[in-house]
Formats: structure tokens, sequence, C-alpha cells
């Protein structure tokens, strides 16, 4: 038996990590820590905004490898410089790969009535196929469908109809002001 439901993002951390699920009227996360399993269920009628950012923290992280191996490197190479070569070649193939990935994600999903901060994705360029997704779902539920790419080229001009009266264009004088326009005195 086929399940209802698709995995389309995880997202991995050293406790655990969060996998998304997306099924016909739902988007469910389920995040493990440790031993225990969290499940969370986002009703896709009910979805208003799903947003991912570039966290800051990413940067850090090249900087704390490429000086972690470059302090291993120098300690090595006092004994041997062929090993201090290759851990100071080691953090910069780490730090390159790191840079190559791209910035770290965040992701913020806004339902009516609740606001959530879970890991939607691992890395920022996987955000765009993700929500795709995760929009074409949306619009199945609710029944949009999608805008014509071409203009109507077959759009008439709006006629009066006989029954209504053409509009007559109220005049404004310069000393009269509309009431909604006035400004508030205090009576002085």
């Amino acid at each position: 038996m086929k399940s209802a439901f698709r995995k389309i993002s995880r997202v991995g951390s050293l406790t655990g990590g969060t996998k998304w699920y997306l099924s016909e009227d739902c988007l469910l996360a389920a995040k493990r820590v440790m031993y225990a399993v969290e499940y969370r269920r986002f009703y896709l009628r009910d979805v208003e905004s799903i947003v991912v950012w570039p966290t800051r923290a990413w940067l850090w992280r090249v900087a704390v490898e490429v000086v972690l191996f470059a302090g291993i490197s120098l300690l090595f190479w006092q004994w041997s410089s062929t090993t201090g070569a290759i851990f100071l070649g080691i953090g910069l193939a780490l730090a390159a790969w790191e840079l190559a990935l791209g910035p770290t994600a965040g992701a913020r999903i806004c339902t009516t009535g609740s606001s959530v901060d879970l890991p939607l994705v691992a890395r920022t360029r996987r955000a765009r196929k993700v929500l795709a997704t995760i929009d074409a779902g949306i619009r199945s539920v609710r029944g949009v469908t999608e805008q014509p790419a071409a203009p109507i080229s077959n759009i008439e001009p709006a006629q009066l109809s006989p029954q209504m009266p053409a509009q007559t264009n109220f005049e404004v004088t310069p000393g009269s002001v509309p009431v909604a326009d006035a400004p508030q005195t205090n009576g002085s």
C-alpha cells in the first residue's frame, strides 16, 4: 500500500533532524530529537506564508573551521611540515566546500493562528524547489488555477447599460473640503 505522504525535505542535526512530508491536504514536519519524535501538521488551506532566509552564522562556521585547522596545522608543522600541510589543506578544503554549498537557511511558517520557526531546508539554494512543491500543493487544495501566460486580447471596453445613467463628476470648489478630509481641531 502506497503512503499518502511523500518526503519533500530533510534537515539533519547532531541530535536528530526534521523531515518534511507533503500530502493532499497538509504539510507534516517530523522533528526527531534523540529518541523522541514530535509531529507538527500544517493544513495547506491555512498556510498564510512560508519565509526562508539565509542565516548569518554560516560564515562563522567557515571562519571557525579555518582557524581550527590552521591552529592544528601550526602545532604539527613544528614536528613535521608534511603533517601540518595536510591539516592546512583539509581545513582549506572544508572551508571551500562550505562556501560552495552556500548559506544555511532559517524558515518560518505562518498559518492562521500560529507562526512556527522550523528548518525547512538546510541550504537556501534548495529552497526554491521545495517551496515550488509546497506552492503546487497549496494551489491544488485551494483550487487556484494558473494565470494565463499571454494577455487576453479580446477585452472590450466597458459600456454603460441603458438602465444605468452616466456618472457625473462632482467638482470641489477651492473653499470646500469634504468632511472626511477636514483636519481635527480641539475647538479653539
